[in-house]
Formats: structure tokens, C-alpha cells, sequence
């Protein structure tokens, strides 16, 4: 990320604001992730047990299912709306949004309080990543918009790494799942004030940023104006979703978000409890467990960020975004297919491992494919995208447990969840091979717009 992915000779050394712009965003993401995985170990724990007695698995999977159907339905609006009034100030506000809501969910005295405090939660989280990757367009030229987005994603993975072992460690030490929510809260509201701070819309707007770091950016003023007389126009959200809705390519991405976030999300809401129920493992055990699996799939960010790059490079710019993804699913689904192999709890949590590894390492091509297709409604496809990346999320979370209770009286609940993770993965592997990354989303009045841009 240091070198300018083109050689261009320039009379200064370029700036580094873009890399502060990472950090934040990595410190960003950290906090989503905390605060969205911290409730799989929360309802666990016996703290909320005890404050929810009686609460059936089936309804502890629609709260945790509450947050991501949400979450889905208000990507796309919230895309729009970082498009069209700056990414700066709308994370800004989904930041403060979401970890007043962290707190809200902490004071939830019934059930029903809390799921509705995590659909508002979704509906605060819902813009996060794809405002940070509309704001990653503008700052990174396009060869290097893969490795700039692992960095982001690994943000993410920390924090939902971290979110087990800590949060069951801090329910233990505070002796309340709520305190917990309380301290999460406050520090997201630190990281918001810091964003405001630090983040601009455009490189062309940050007072620190040299005309060499701009060179290396490679933005030109053509699409600065483009983007300036699309952000005062509000009447074109109509016309954008129809040339989403038109694009072959991106459906079928979508199609495979939905499916690999299906088998993912398993491991963030369903395998601590999994592990606890089916396998006996002690809570905190079982939080290392969980963090372990998380864990290990962080180095995967900056292989797939790596990998990105290098495919485009060698094997052209449509299958340069085909294969790593294609491939990495693949490899998630026979993961899933392990765990039927072994009776050992530590043989399938290294199974589970390999799910999460894999899916990282294929996680910024996703990302790198909706900036490359999104042009100046970046945000917008984003947001469309992941969308149905989390209708999957929300589907796994209310689908498990009803695969768990089906199979309980066959002894084969295990064999259900894990080979429809499996096929989920296959499927999505399948469906990305007719995606093109090269064939960006148009309005439909827009002249064409160079796929370098």
C-alpha cells in the first residue's frame, strides 16, 4: 500500500492520510464487530439467563436473528444516503447511533425489549461497511482497493474475534451482561467523535493530502464532479436500483452473500451455544474456543487482500475477482463436511477454523467486486449486496436451532446444520463464477464510465 499502483514520477513524496483514514476505519470496524458478535456469548451467559428465565432457544434465535434481518433491509438506504450526503458525516452518525443503541439494549427488561432494541440496532449498523467502502473508493486507486479493504475487514474480525472470550471475561468480572453493554457504549461514542475528526469524503478535501498522494490515489477531476452533481441530486435512487436490478452479475453475488454469510454466521451466534449444549464445554472454554475459531482467520484478511490483488494482475480483471472467491468457498464447504467426520469437540472446532479462514481469505474480493461494479453509487451496491449477505445471517440464526430440535429425536440435529452450512457454501462458489467485476453498474442515463476510474 506504500508504492502507487502505477509508476507516475512527482515532484514531492506523497502524504500518508490514507493511511490514516484506515486506521479509524479499522478502529470502526473493531467496534461493529465487539458490539454485534458480543450477544451470541451474552445469551449464554448465566447472568442473562437468569434475567430471562424460561426464554426457549427458538426465541433467543429470533433476537439474534432480529439484528441481521434488519440490518439487511436497511443497507441500500443507508448506502444511498452515504452517497449522496458524505461518508463522513453519515458513519459518523451510524457510529453514535449504534452505541447509544448498545446501551438501550443493556437497560432491555423482556424479551420482547430487547429484540426490538437490536432491530433498531441493525437499522444503526446497517450503512457501516458500505459508507467505509464507498469512503475506500475515493481514497484508493483500484489495483489496491482489495488490500485496502482487508485491512478494514480485519478490523471487523477482531473485534468479533475478541467479542467471546472477552465479554463472557467482563460479564464474569462486572457480574452483569448489562454493565458490559454500558462500557461497550461508551467507548463506541469515543471512536465516532474520532472518525468526525479524522475522515473526509474526498482526498481533494483533507488539507493534508499532497498533490503527489493524490497522484497516487489516481482520482481525476472528471469523476470529483460527477460525484458532486450526483450527491445534490435526491430523485435518482429510482433510477439507480433499476440498473441494480438489471445486473446479472450482481444478483448472482448477492445470490452468493447470502449463501456463505448463511454458513458463517454460525460460528458468531450458534457455536458457543453449540459447544455449551451438544458438546458440554464449559462457558469459558468454550468463549476460547469460539475466539480461536475467529482468530485464526484474521491473517486471512491480508492473504485475501494480498491474493486479490495478485489475481487481478495474473489472471485478468473478471476472473482475477472469479477464482479466489470461487475457490476459498469450495474449500469453506468441505470444512463444514469435516465436522461430520469427527466425534472430537476439538477436531470440529479446527473444522470450523478452516470455515473461518476461508471465508476471510475470500472476504475482500467481495468487497473489491461491489467497488469495482458500484462506480459513483458505490455505497449503494455495497449496501444491495450485503443486504443479502445478512438475510442469510438472519435466516442461520432462526434456521439453526429448528435444525437442532428437528434432529433431536433422530440423534442427527449435528448432521443437518452442518451439511446445509456445507451446501450453502457450494452454492455460492457455483454462483460466482457468472459474476463479471469488469461490467460496472450504470444509471441508466450515465455515460460509461472507464472500469479504472
Amino acid at each position: 500500500m506504500d508504492s502507487p499502483p502505477d509508476s507516475t514520477h512527482v515532484d514531492s513524496h506523497p502524504t500518508s492520510v490514507r493511511k490514516r483514514i484506515i486506521a479509524v476505519s479499522v478502529l470502526m470496524a473493531f467496534m461493529l464487530y465487539l458490539d454485534r458478535v458480543c450477544l451470541g456469548e451474552i445469551v449464554k451467559s448465566d447472568s442473562f439467563l437468569n434475567d430471562f428465565k424460561g426464554a426457549s432457544r427458538e426465541e433467543i434465535g429470533e433476537v439474534l436473528g432480529a439484528f441481521f434481518f434488519a440490518y439487511a433491509l436497511f443497507q441500500v438506504p443507508s448506502g444511498w444516503a452515504s452517497d449522496r450526503f458524505g461518508g463522513r458525516i453519515m458513519l459518523t452518525f451510524y457510529i453514535l447511533a449504534w452505541s447509544l443503541l448498545t446501551g438501550w439494549s443493556g437497560m432491555g427488561a423482556t424479551l420482547g425489549a430487547l429484540l426490538v432494541a437490536r432491530l433498531a440496532f441493525g437499522v444503526a449498523q446497517a450503512g457501516a461497511y458500505a459508507t467505509s467502502s464507498g469512503v475506500i473508493r475515493n481514497w484508493f486507486h483500484f489495483r489496491a482497493r482489495a488490500q485496502a479493504s482487508s485491512f478494514v475487514s480485519i478490523g471487523g474480525r477482531l473485534g468479533g474475534t475478541l467479542a467471546p472470550f472477552l465479554t463472557t471475561f467482563l460479564v464474569f468480572q462486572l457480574s452483569s451482561w448489562r454493565y458490559v453493554l454500558y462500557l461497550y457504549c461508551v467507548i463506541g461514542l469515543i471512536v465516532a467523535v474520532a472518525y468526525y475528526v479524522i475522515v473526509r469524503n474526498r482526498p481533494e478535501e483533507h488539507a493534508g493530502v499532497n498533490d503527489a498522494e493524490l497522484e497516487w490515489i489516481g482520482r481525476s477531476d472528471q469523476s470529483a464532479a460527477e460525484t458532486a452533481a450526483a450527491t445534490t441530486n435526491l430523485r435518482d435512487i429510482g433510477p439507480m436500483m433499476l440498473a441494480i436490478i438489471q445486473s446479472r452479475s450482481l444478483w448472482l453475488n448477492s445470490l452468493a452473500q447470502f449463501c456463505l454469510v448463511f454458513g458463517w454466521a454460525f460460528l458468531i451466534t450458534w457455536l458457543p451455544t453449540f459447544l455449551k449444549e451438544e458438546r458440554g464445554v464449559e462457558a469459558l472454554l468454550g468463549s476460547l474456543m469460539v475466539t480461536g475459531v475467529l482468530a485464526i482467520a484474521i491473517p486471512g484478511q491480508l492473504i485475501g487482500g494480498w491474493l486479490g490483488n495478485h489475481a487481478v494482475v495474473r489472471l485478468g480483471h473478471r476472473w482475477g475477482r472469479i477464482v479466489p472467491l470461487t475457490v476459498t468457498c469450495c474449500l469453506a464447504g468441505f470444512a463444514y463436511l469435516g465436522c461430520l467426520s469427527y466425534q472430537s469437540v476439538w477436531w470440529v472446532v479446527a473444522c470450523c477454523a478452516m470455515v473461518s479462514l476461508m471465508t476471510d481469505i475470500g472476504n475482500p474480493t467481495v468487497w473489491a467486486f461491489m467497488q469495482d461494479v458500484g462506480g459513483r453509487n458505490t455505497a449503494a451496491v455495497f449496501g444491495w449486496g450485503n443486504m443479502w449477505g445478512n438475510f442469510g445471517a438472519a435466516a442461520s440464526s432462526i434456521v439453526v436451532p429448528r435444525l437442532m430440535t428437528l434432529g433431536e429425536t433422530s440423534g442427527s440435529g449435528e448432521t443437518y446444520v452442518f451439511l446445509t452450512c456445507a451446501g450453502m457454501y457450494f452454492l455460492a462458489a457455483i454462483a460466482v463464477l457468472g459474476t463479471d467485476a469488469t461490467r460496472q453498474i450504470r444509471r441508466p442515463d450515465s455515460e460509461a464510465i472507464s472500469s479504472d476510474s
